[in-house]
């Protein structure tokens, strides 16, 4: 295995945008409407995006989670910031049906110069990135959330990485309407297998909580182009349930890793809602 390779394939939201990843986020929110909030989840704070005007209150709330980040600045050089420079889930999140309630969620140490303080450490965003207590603060996000806007139940959309999140959260929970999961990382061991890198250890596997997973209504997106998280990633996580039982999966023609996700997404979506 070779620790050095791993950067190359988990660099979820590129270092080919805007050099300040806090500014962008926060043009892309303020322009739709959007408003920031930092939620106190422990152990980890957690920077949200809610609408500034919610539509009426309806049940189920969807919540999109991001990817990795920057986690890496090369092939052998940690990123000392995860916040990532193109916010893919973000931008999904505000091409969500308007009329639907949405919220958007970063995953640890991303934004506000956070990173360079505890419990942040470099190892929450490359081989710990989904370790229980990341899991742990994103319930507790997933919680306040959901109080604050009034919903009973969530739809989880997970980018990238954040998918592999959102799955792991809507193991642990019986108020998750339905998982919905872009481009993601659903089953590392496989995934750290193809690219021939270093495993996650500290990290926990979606698709070792295939059992806890299998009554809820779930829809995986995957790009046919996509070199990081190619389709025998999803297609490793659905062999875990019974032939019968196996989650619906799509893979999409030319699609990759970052394109064409955003552009496409209302059209994606409104065949998953």
């Amino acid at each position: 295995m070779l620790l050095f390779f791993l950067p190359v394939v988990t660099a979820c939201a590129g270092i080919y945008s805007t050099p300040n990843g806090n500014e962008r986020a926060e043009v892309l929110a303020s322009t739709a409407g959007w408003k920031k909030q930092w939620l106190e989840s422990k152990p980890f704070p957690l920077l949200s995006y809610v609408p500034s005007k919610v539509p009426r209150s309806r049940k189920e709330l969807a919540i999109y989670i991001e990817g990795d980040g920057l986690a890496w600045l090369s092939k052998d050089r940690i990123s000392p910031d995860p916040t990532p420079r193109n916010p893919v889930a973000l931008k999904l999140a505000l091409r969500h049906p308007p009329e639907w309630p949405a919220v958007y969620l970063a995953r640890p140490c991303q934004y506000g110069n956070i990173a360079h303080r505890p419990p942040c450490r470099p190892e929450y965003w490359t081989r710990k990135r989904f370790s229980p207590e990341v899991i742990a603060a994103t319930q507790s996000a997933i919680d306040h959330l959901m109080g604050q806007f009034g919903a009973k139940k969530a739809i989880l959309i997970g980018y990238s990485g954040g998918g592999a999140v959102a799955a792991l959260v809507a193991a642990e929970r019986r108020d998750i309407a339905k998982l919905i999961t872009v481009a993601s990382n659903l089953d590392h061991q496989a995934w750290t297998s193809h690219h021939r890198v270093t495993p996650l250890r500290g990290s926990l596997n979606p698709a070792d909580n295939w059992e806890a997973l299998q009554n809820i209504p779930q829809y995986h997106l995957v790009g046919s182009d996509d070199p990081i998280v190619p389709p025998l990633v999803v297609e490793a996580y659905r062999r875990r349930f019974p032939p019968e039982e196996r989650p619906p999966a799509r893979i999409i023609p030319g699609f990759g890793h970052r394109c064409c996700w955003v552009e496409h997404w209302p059209t994606l979506l409104e065949k998953d809602l």
